[in-house]
């Protein structure tokens, strides 16, 4: 048998036979007690072990102790530190509104003193277009006032109007206007339309009235036209006023404002350059529309 076999054999046999043989048991333990502890100094090792766990644990405890009582007190300082803090910024909060209302308190006496500054120009300026009104309507009773006065002397020179007369068979205004508007519809091929509008704001003539004025449309065109016997500067502004008033109205430009009288004033005529007015003496001088 070699040794493997008996190897083998003593691993099959050895446990039967250490249940079984007190001796060979006993001889076995004695021969293997140098390998491992006995029983009593197990249990010594094993008290010493929980001993020292214990020690440790208590260390432990200790140490977690102390490590909360110095989180409590981090806490407690922190606290402090945190309760401090907001208070120093509710003082500081506080301290903003107040000057935050003493800003606000200022920028309404600055309001209230713009307003009172404003009220006051208002109120001056009110004043002065009530005075630019009054010298307005006198300015326009005195236009009136010269306009009779013109058309009194027209009368007046027998000649003149008697040569206009039988030329154009005036009667009177309407005459005079219906026969340039004749002439021209006669040459030119196109309608003279007579309009009538109210003027509720007062544009024209500074307060509400009606406003009467020609217009002439052909191929698109706008032409907006003063017919009269005669025409002075302040007719000339009152025509270029009722041409803004009815573009204005209508919503749209017209492409040439004329005048047609064969009495024209000199101051008149350059008015009518400045405000590009075209002028003529004769409807049968106008160009070709």
């Amino acid at each position: 048998m070699n040794t493997e076999s008996l190897k083998e054999a003593i691993r099959q046999e050895l446990p039967q036979l250490l249940r079984t043989d007190s001796d060979l048991r006993a001889y076995i333990l004695d021969l293997t007690r140098r390998e491992y502890a006995g029983r009593e100094e197990t249990q010594d090792r094993f008290y010493d072990l929980l001993a020292e766990l214990r020690r440790d644990r208590e260390e432990q405890n200790r140490k977690w102790d102390e490590q909360n009582r110095k989180w409590d007190e981090h806490q407690a300082e922190q606290n402090r530190k945190w309760e401090e803090h907001q208070a120093e910024q509710n003082r500081k909060w506080d301290e903003q509104n107040r000057k935050w209302e003493e800003h606000q308190a200022e920028q309404n006496r600055k309001w209230e003193e713009q307003n009172r500054k404003w009220d006051e120009h208002q109120a001056e300026q009110n004043c002065k277009w009530e005075e630019q009104n009054r010298k307005w309507w006198e300015n326009q009773q005195e236009l009136r006032q010269l306009h009779e006065e013109i058309m009194a002397q027209a009368k007046k020179h027998d000649r003149s109007i008697g040569a206009l007369g039988s030329r154009w068979g005036l009667q009177s205004e309407k005459a005079f206007r219906d026969a340039l508007a004749g002439i021209l519809e006669k040459n030119f091929d196109v309608q003279v339309l007579s309009v009538n509008e109210y003027d509720d704001q007062g544009e024209v003539f500074g307060r509400p009235d009606q406003v009467e004025l020609d217009v002439i449309i052909k191929n698109g065109l706008l032409l907006i036209c003063e017919l009269k016997s005669s025409i002075d500067k302040a007719g000339m502004y009152i025509f270029e006023r009722k041409a803004r008033f009815y573009e204005k109205r209508h919503g749209r430009q017209a492409n040439r404002l004329i005048v047609i009288s064969p009495m024209i004033d000199a101051r008149a005529r350059k008015v009518a350059e400045q405000l590009g007015i075209e002028t003529f003496g004769d409807s049968i001088l106008v160009e070709e529309l």
